[in-house]
């Protein structure tokens, strides 16, 4: 298929950049019923104060909005509920001993479908930033748009 007919949604969790120091990356299966899937397509979800936390040894997402699908029938998902997440069992167990140091958490960074149309999950293993360290990320960021503007 052509790239134009063949566009991929891609949802991106902007806050999680300027709130955690991302150290470390995994992508994960989503599990989802048929109307998520749909409304994720449509690009009708919110990560807002959205995280990951062990429950017996298996990863769950909360707080991650997908919205209701408009056009579904009787079959609609709670819009809130917690979902789980699809990992290596290697994974699983190093992120859960990183989970456990101090300051870590595990939050969402994208949710993308793969080449096989496949809903996925980019999650991050993130340190809390302090917020001099915030505005300095900020101040990195505007000397670096302010050098491409230069260069042009």
């Amino acid at each position: 298929m052509p790239a134009s007919k063949a566009r991929m949604t891609e949802l991106k969790n902007r806050s999680a950049f300027h709130e955690f120091a991302i150290e470390d990356t995994y992508v994960a299966g989503l599990v989802l019923v048929g109307t998520e899937v749909k409304a994720l397509r449509a690009g009708k979800a919110s990560f807002n104060d959205s995280y990951c936390y062990f429950n017996d040894s298996e990863l769950f997402i909360r707080s991650l909005h997908i919205s209701e699908y408009s056009f579904g029938t009787t079959q609609r998902h709670e819009p809130l509920q917690e979902r789980k997440l699809l990992l290596t069992k290697r994974e699983l167990k190093k992120l859960e001993s990183k989970s456990t140091e101090k300051g870590y958490t595990i939050v969402p960074l994208r949710i993308f479908f793969n080449e096989k149309h496949i809903a996925k999950i980019e999650i991050g293993l993130g340190k809390g930033k302090k917020l001099h360290d915030k505005r300095e990320t900020i101040k990195q960021r505007d000397s670096d748009r302010e050098m491409k503007r230069y260069l042009k």
